[in-house]
């Protein structure tokens, strides 16, 4: 290799980790990378603006919302964008970059994370970033902003994690949050402030305009308390490949609530930060054991969704199981190895830790609920807005098995009668398979959120809620606020392709936009509430620590861990099951239940008070049953649930 490609690769990255040695070998500064950009015709800038005024118009469901929260127009800026251009010739077109920004602030404006303008070709597929990772956390004195990861083979003078960054390019930290945290589009200023803060260092391309600045003069404190200073290039490489393919016509497609912003993110994080993580993926796929568990950590097959580990607290021993991301494309294998997984950790209580998770397959986030509560699941509906062009992809394809669209046409039929806004609310989620598998944990369990927290969390953590499984400990007063099912501008191409008159059109380079297609709507006691920027309030709050930051989330585990120390595990197990004389003899064990019912093929059989925690039940004429549930209640409350399947 030449001295002159010797330069052009980071210091670090030689000393990088093997698994992602050669992939950040590859990376370019922007400023070289940038060259490669501004290759959109006037032409093809005209369609691109034209495209989105029919996704915002017509497709878009929560612009009557936005206009009214937020008191933007997004439908007059693209048609003013449009009058301007036709006026336009290729010499007198401003620079390219002008117009990404004109789109990327539109979208911007309704505060949508699911509502994005993608950026082309060379964007596609890229993320900018700086070798660490910096994050915030508060005490008496206030926010601080400190350094909590740093890739490996990095060096900088005394910058080492646990130092505290002042000043981000000579302007005061917090101030240089709050002016990245401005150009993201978060639904609640907690949301946004949290984006800043990641943004700083990770920026995925796709969706994000590339850093102003070639570098960045990080300014910070020493573990002595020295002021120190440094320079550092913004680095440009591909990112780890996405796990869904959102725009093929698939029931996978259609079911995404996905913030593709956080999606992104993680995996940008992952090849920085953790590539231990690429390395357990790639044993995974061979096969093979996994490499570099830590204490307590048990193995998964989906290492890049699920990490789960017994934890120590002073208040007991308990499982803790995060969920990085809902975004599979294999819904059986997820919920098997979840089952698994939940099965492996300590009964007495378990963390459920959904921090970070931007979402994905909304089937994945409502599917996992039953496993955690005797009670039957109510999947949220969800809306389309009314406009001719949605009742068209509607009646289209109201009897494709990938879509199930049928559901919503007489409503929205009825619609341009009673000029209604909305359509029915029908729920996504199938409610028979939301309930298929029934509870598979015991013991109390409690959920983290963040602010980063959207959409298909958005949905898994309302429906927690709803449902009363547990309470919930955010470590923000709100979750991200996404409340919607997220189509591309592909996917939509998609379902009317082969129509002469079809309304869109393929779009240039791989340019792409996004758009909350289907509101949600919560359920029980919140019924009718929309998840779109209002979110879910936890009914605990507690604020990250330092020592959260650097010693593995320590003091919100403990807090996590007091609060299930107060909650009782109630739990149910069909030890035996029998045929004798034709009748069917069930030994059931209990913990904290003092009444069973008992139903065999769906029919309630039996209903007992219990002393001891055991019971022997004989149901008569039930020798040949398929199943057995039994139902354990204390004062007169659900509260454990267990199904048996004998054939």
């Amino acid at each position: 290799m030449s001295d002159a490609a010797d330069r052009t690769i980071p210091d670090f990255v030689p000393n990088a980790a093997e698994p992602v040695r050669e992939h950040l070998a590859a990376s370019t500064d922007l400023a070289t990378f940038l060259r490669t950009a501004g290759t959109l015709t006037l032409v093809e800038r005209r369609l691109i603006a034209a495209q989105a005024l029919i996704l915002l118009e017509q497709n878009y469901v929560h612009l009557p919302l936005k206009a009214a929260m937020y008191a933007v127009n997004p439908l007059q800026r693209l048609r003013l964008l449009i009058h301007h251009m036709e006026r336009l010739t290729p010499q007198t077109m401003p620079p390219e970059w002008m117009f990404h920004t004109e789109m990327s602030e539109i979208f911007h404006s309704v505060r949508d994370l699911h509502t994005n303008y993608l950026l082309p070709e060379p964007f596609v597929g890229k993320i900018a970033f700086l070798p660490f990772l910096v994050e915030r956390y508060t005490d008496q004195q206030g926010a601080h902003f400190m350094v909590t990861q740093v890739a490996e083979g990095f060096v900088a003078p005394g910058f080492t994690p646990g130092v505290e960054i002042t000043h981000w390019s000579g302007v005061p930290i917090a101030d240089a949050v709050d002016l990245v945290a401005a150009r993201f589009a978060g639904s609640n200023p907690e949301a946004r402030r949290s984006r800043g803060v990641q943004s700083l260092t990770v920026r995925p391309l796709r969706i994000h305009l590339p850093p102003f600045e070639e570098w960045v003069t990080i300014s910070y404190l020493d573990a002595n308390g020295t002021q120190r200073e440094f320079r550092e290039n913004w680095r440009v490489v591909d990112n780890l490949p996405a796990f869904v393919d959102a725009d093929a016509v698939s029931s996978v497609a259609a079911a995404q609530g996905l913030d593709l912003e956080a999606d992104e993110t993680s995996r940008a994080k992952v090849l920085l930060f953790a590539p231990r993580v690429v390395a357990q993926v790639q044993a995974a796929a061979v096969g093979e054991p996994a490499p570099d568990l830590r204490a307590g950590e048990i193995a998964t097959t989906l290492p890049n969704v699920f990490r789960a580990r017994q934890v120590e607290t002073s208040a007991g021993t308990f499982g803790h199981l995060r969920i990085f991301t809902f975004s599979v494309d294999d819904l059986e294998a997820y919920m098997e190895e979840l089952r698994r997984l939940i099965s492996l950790l300590p009964d007495r209580g378990l963390i459920l830790d959904v921090r970070d998770n931007g979402g994905g397959l909304i089937f994945a986030a409502e599917f996992a609920l039953q496993l955690f509560t005797p009670g039957r699941i109510t999947p949220e509906p969800v809306q389309f807005i009314n406009t001719p062009l949605n009742l068209r992809i509607c009646r289209e394809h109201q009897d494709d098995p990938r879509v199930n669209l049928g559901a919503w046409v007489p409503s929205m039929d009825q619609a341009v009668e009673i000029g209604a806004v909305f359509s029915g609310a029908f729920p996504l989620s199938p409610e028979d398979a939301a309930n298929a598998i029934g509870q598979q944990y015991f013991g109390p369990v409690v959920l983290i959120t963040n602010a980063r927290c959207y959409s298909a969390t958005d949905i898994f953590s309302a429906g927690f809620q709803d449902h009363r499984i547990g309470p919930v400990l955010g470590t923000d007063q709100c979750t991200g606020a996404g409340g919607a099912n997220v189509w591309t501008q592909d996917f939509l191409t998609d379902l009317l392709a082969g129509e002469a008159d079809s309304p869109y059109v393929r779009l240039p380079k791989k340019a792409g936009m996004r758009v909350a297609i289907r509101r949600t709507l919560r359920v029980l006691d919140n019924s009718g509430t929309p998840v779109e920027d209002l979110g879910i309030t936890p009914d605990e709050l507690h604020r990250m620590t330092r020592a959260d930051l650097l010693q593995d989330n320590t003091d919100l585990l403990e807090r996590a861990g007091q609060i299930l120390q107060g909650l009782a595990p109630h739990a149910v197990s069909i030890t035996n099951a029998t045929a004798v004389d034709g009748a069917l003899r069930l030994k059931v064990t209990t913990t904290n239940i003092d009444r069973l019912d008992v139903y065999v093929d769906q029919r309630p059989r039996a209903s007992l008070d219990l002393v001891d925690g055991q019971a022997d039940v004989t149901v008569p004429d039930a020798a040949t049953a398929r199943s057995a549930r039994v139902e354990g209640f204390a004062s007169g409350r659900l509260v454990a649930s267990r199904t048996e399947q004998f054939q």
